[in-house]
């Protein structure tokens, strides 16, 4: 698990002295920031800052040498090479995209049962294939993301956020095919509705209660569409975020740019704007994060205009 996050000169960065250290400790509570080699029984993934902070650099790059330290008890972080409010900023950016490895928890999920129901998520992928290692980081990483925004979500939302793409194992194992559906939409709700059918019966086999199996079921049905229930509009707000802070980058080395433009609307449209900050804290590929600027001014010109 991601525990621990080294810098230098520890005193003249720690957490409260800017904004952003104080922001990162909010964010992050269990994620300890230390000076290097505080523990010698850590897993330890040094990083470069100003390589990060390049101006060309795509995230990508990294995500091997962070993601193959996922089995580590104890993994640091040891960042380099910044200082101040830039390195704050950029282990913010950092620690929001590798996520999935600080595996926070609730009493909700802090059970035997969903240690069953993580085991048996698990088990459902296949990590030698890229496609659904990816939605297997995805899922967890949508997990992470409904926790952060809401620490006491109930078990229902969490378990729809780690289920909610299972579908895409049986249609979409080794190649995507979504770029091809005439109509996105029904082809997203589609995706949905097979997903939800197949996490009930997942969740069958575990013994999950009926009325946790039917709650999930209804999340997962609809979470291709905003809607105002507080578990869904978190469930999408996770997602969204999620494809963001993770998959977009990916997402547009493998689609056409009119296809990544299509997904980015889509994907903004689901998020509720209270959220739109977030998007600053991530560190995207430039072409995704110039989609994606694009997206927040058409939404925010109307209201301007109105003002003027």
């Amino acid at each position: 698990m991601l525990r621990q996050l080294w810098v230098t000169e520890l005193d003249a960065v720690r957490p409260g002295a800017w904004e952003a250290w104080t922001l990162l400790s909010t964010e992050f509570p269990t994620v300890a920031v230390l000076p290097p080699a505080s523990d010698e029984g850590a897993e330890v993934v040094r990083l470069d800052v100003e390589e990060w902070r390049s101006p060309d650099f795509d995230p990508l790059t990294w995500d091997p040498r962070v993601f193959s330290a996922e089995g580590a008890p104890v993994l640091a972080l040891h960042l380099e090479g910044a200082r101040g409010a830039e390195l704050a900023m950029a282990a913010l950016e950092i620690l929001t995209r590798y996520q999935a490895l600080v595996g926070r928890r609730n009493r909700a999920s802090s059970t035997p049962l969903f240690e069953r129901i993580l085991k048996k998520h698990r088990e459902l992928h296949d990590m030698r294939k890229p496609l659904v290692r990816s939605d297997y980081l995805h899922a967890l990483d949508a997990w992470q993301w409904v926790l952060r925004l809401e620490p006491g979500a109930e078990l229902s939302v969490q378990v729809a956020a780690l289920f909610h793409d299972v579908e895409r194992l049986l249609s979409e194992p080794d190649f995507r095919v979504e770029h091809h559906a005439t109509d996105y939409q029904a082809f997203k709700d589609a995706h949905a509705e097979r997903g939800a059918e197949l996490t009930r019966a997942l969740l069958s086999e575990m013994a999950v209660d009926a009325a946790t199996r039917e709650r999930v079921r209804w999340l997962v049905t609809r979470h291709e569409r905003p809607g105002e229930d507080e578990g869904l509009a978190l469930l999408n707000d996770a997602d969204a975020l999620s494809f963001f802070s993770l998959n977009a980058s990916g997402f547009a080395r493998y689609f056409t740019p009119e296809h990544t433009r299509r997904k980015v609307a889509y994907t903004l449209a689901r998020l509720r704007p209270q959220h739109h900050a977030r998007l600053e804290w991530m560190r995207l590929a430039p072409e995704v994060r110039l989609l994606l600027d694009d997206q927040l001014q058409e939404l925010r010109s109307p209201f301007q205009e109105g003002v003027a």
